[in-house]
C-alpha cells in the first residue's frame, strides 16, 4: 500500500519523504492557497521538483471540456512526473471518459487520474486512468459503505487485472485511515496532521518511557555488579587482606 500526502505544505512533505512514508502527493488550488501559494505554475513546478521522482497530483479547474483538455496538456508539461486529475463528469453530469478521448490525448504526456469517484468506478479504469480516486469521507456522509465499496473496486481492477490503482481520498481521522488500509486501497492520501497522530500514541510514549527506565535502572545495577566482580579478582590477585 502506498500513502500520498495530501498537502501543498512543503515542510511536511519533504518531512514525510525523509521519514521514507510518502509514495506522492494530491494537491488542488484549494490546498495550495491554504498554503500561501498563489500562482498554480509555480506551485506545481516547486512541488513537483520537491517530490521527484515520486508522482505529483495536479487538477484541472474547469466544466468546459476543450478547456479541460488544454489545461490537462499544461499542466503534464510543467513536469515529467505530474499527474492530471480529471473529475469523472462535470458539473453538469457529461461524463469526461471515451467521448472527447481527454485520458488518451492527455496521457502521452503524463498520467492520468480520475475523480471524483463515490461509487465503484469502472468506466475510468476501462478508460485507461492510471489512478481513480474515491472520496470515503464523501460515500460515508451519505451513509454509505466506504470500506465496503473500496473492496469490492479493489477486486474488480484486480479481477480484470486493470492497471489502474485505486485512490482513497477525503479522510478525516486516522480511523479513515485504517479502514482503507485494512480495505486493501491500493493507495491512500491523507493529510499530515492524520499521519502525525498515527505516529504518536500517549500508551506508547508512557512504555517507551517505562522502558528506557527500567533500562537505565539495569545499566546502574550492572556497572555496580561489574564493578564488584573486577574489584573481587583484583584482590584474589594480589592477597590483600584490606580486600573485602
Amino acid at each position: 500500500m502506498k500513502i500520498f500526502i495530501d498537502s501543498a505544505n512543503t515542510k511536511e512533505i519533504e518531512k514525510w519523504i525523509n521519514y521514507g512514508i510518502a509514495d506522492g502527493v494530491t494537491t488542488n488550488p484549494s490546498i495550495m492557497f491554504k498554503e500561501g501559494v498563489y500562482n498554480i505554475e509555480e506551485g506545481v513546478r516547486k512541488l513537483a521538483k520537491l517530490i521527484d521522482p515520486l508522482p505529483l497530483s495536479a487538477e484541472v479547474t474547469t466544466n468546459e471540456l476543450r478547456e479541460m483538455l488544454e489545461q490537462g496538456k499544461w499542466l503534464a508539461s510543467l513536469a515529467h512526473n505530474v499527474v492530471v486529475k480529471i473529475p469523472v463528469q462535470n458539473e453538469f453530469g457529461v461524463p469526461l471518459l471515451w467521448r472527447y478521448q481527454s485520458v488518451g490525448e492527455i496521457r502521452h504526456q503524463g498520467k492520468c487520474h480520475r475523480h471524483p469517484v463515490l461509487r465503484p468506478d469502472m468506466l475510468a479504469a476501462k478508460a485507461g486512468a492510471t489512478y481513480v480516486s474515491l472520496f470515503a469521507g464523501r460515500v460515508a456522509d451519505e451513509g454509505g459503505d466506504s470500506s465496503g465499496v473500496i473492496a469490492e473496486t479493489v477486486e474488480w481492477l484486480e479481477h480484470w487485472d486493470y492497471k489502474s490503482e485505486l485512490i482513497v481520498g477525503s479522510i478525516r481521522s486516522v480511523g479513515d485511515v485504517i479502514n482503507a488500509a485494512l480495505a486493501g486501497a491500493h493507495i491512500i492520501t491523507v493529510p499530515p496532521q492524520y499521519l502525525d497522530k498515527m505516529a504518536d500514541h500517549k500508551y506508547t510514549r508512557s512504555t517507551v518511557k517505562d522502558f528506557i527506565a527500567d533500562a537505565q535502572s539495569a545499566l546502574k545495577l550492572m556497572d555496580k555488579a561489574s564493578l564488584k566482580l573486577h574489584t573481587g579478582r583484583f584482590c584474589h590477585r594480589q592477597n590483600d587482606k584490606r580486600c573485602p
